[in-house]
């Protein structure tokens, strides 16, 4: 059959220059414009440094990162860190390299280690303590009998049967209230304890609070004994409640530096310059998986099978199983075990405010970041 001149003028005017345009997108951008990126760590004493191809990485997939981190409108830091050296690194959008950021729910992930060397150093018992051993003050309030099951280990899983306090504006501003050992019964429970995941900002701030009171001194203090200063992080600020506890759930401000420093510390089972700082099993149980595609969102970018441990998240990227702290608006520390590899954002935070246009945000860093990884082949 014959074309018409109609027809053929429709697919050279509009069907073959889409086809160009999508041929030339699936490309992606031209060697020389990847070339011209530059992503050089700066070279100071608190980092070894070296280069993508001295590390086994391939440049490439880098340098297309880093393009595409420059059109990110909220992004402060992008960092990657391969066999314990520095290998990339930039800022953005008025964003430096001794700012101090605040990580938001990364903090979590901090809080849950200090619960870890709590533990080791025997003022907590047990992950199988109940909650209310360390709030006798409130037992007396509890009408719900359930809720003298909980332990700590149902805190750091969100399985303490606590609701996300974005599911209602009460739970919110209860939340914000600071009101936190009486809120174990002014907020009503959703599920039994232990039986199903939710998101629970108030879960992290008790576990906060706990290490306050089994090791007799303020969470931010216990820290720099026995975390900080191992690693040689100087933290900024670290928000507290009204009773001068730092919050468990999120607050901490810290340089990407010091961010990355801390995801190298999990990356090798909890030492740190040939120091054994957080137990080694404690980092394996806090890098489990207890529960999967049962959170809020199942999916972002390429990270997919999105599951929960000891207050670490964790999700496959193409052929890769990563763990990651993961803060809102953007700020992520995500570990990569079988390319011995930890790559860290830190944003824009969007405090209070969690809206379609947040999430727009940090969405379009947790896509960039995942999109990278899953490029990378296996190493064998």
């Amino acid at each position: 059959m014959k074309k018409s001149k109609r027809t053929k003028h429709y697919f050279r005017k509009v069907v073959f220059p889409i086809l160009i345009l999508s041929l030339l997108v699936a490309c992606g951008p031209s060697k020389e414009a990847l070339n011209s990126v530059d992503y050089t760590p700066l070279v100071r004493e608190d980092w070894p440094v070296s280069t993508p191809e001295e590390q086994g990485l391939d440049s490439y997939p880098v340098a297309e990162m880093y393009l595409n981190a420059a059109d990110l409108e909220t992004l402060y830091s992008l960092l990657v860190i391969k066999n314990g050296y520095l290998v990339a690194e930039d800022y953005f959008n008025d964003g430096s390299v001794d700012q101090k950021d605040r990580l938001q729910s990364v903090t979590k992930s901090f809080t849950s280690a200090l619960v870890g060397i709590a533990l080791d150093q025997g003022c907590i018992s047990s992950v199988n303590q109940k909650l209310l051993d360390f709030y006798p003050d409130v037992a007396d309030e509890i009408t719900d009998p359930r809720k003298e099951q909980i332990t700590v280990r149902n805190l750091l899983e969100m399985r303490g049967g606590y609701p996300n306090e974005e599911d209602g504006q009460a739970l919110w501003d209860g939340l914000l209230s600071g009101r936190y050992p009486h809120l174990i019964e002014d907020f009503p429970l959703v599920d039994d304890p232990g039986t199903r995941f939710h998101y629970s900002n108030l879960s992290s701030n008790w576990l906060g609070i706990i290490v306050d009171r089994s090791c007799g001194m303020n969470m931010k203090a216990y820290a720099e004994e026995n975390l900080f200063s191992y690693l040689n992080v100087e933290p900024g600020e670290w928000g507290q409640d009204a009773e001068g506890h730092n919050n468990g759930c999120g607050d901490l401000h810290l340089s990407a530096r010091d961010a990355a420093k801390f995801g190298l510390l999990y990356l090798n089972d909890g030492v740190f310059d040939d120091q054994q700082i957080i137990p080694s099993d404690w980092v394996e149980d806090s890098l489990q998986t207890y529960s999967v595609n049962e959170a809020f969102v199942k999916k972002v970018g390429d990270f997919r099978d999105i599951g929960y441990g000891y207050q670490w998240w964790s999700a496959n990227a193409g052929n890769h199983h990563v763990n990651f702290a993961w803060g809102h608006g953007g700020q992520l520390i995500v570990l990569v075990e079988d390319l011995d590899m930890v790559v860290v954002t830190t944003s824009y935070p969007f405090w209070l405010e969690h809206n379609d246009q947040s999430w727009k945000h940090e969405k379009a860093i947790m896509t960039m970041v995942s999109k990278f990884i899953s490029s990378l082949d296996t190493e064998k």
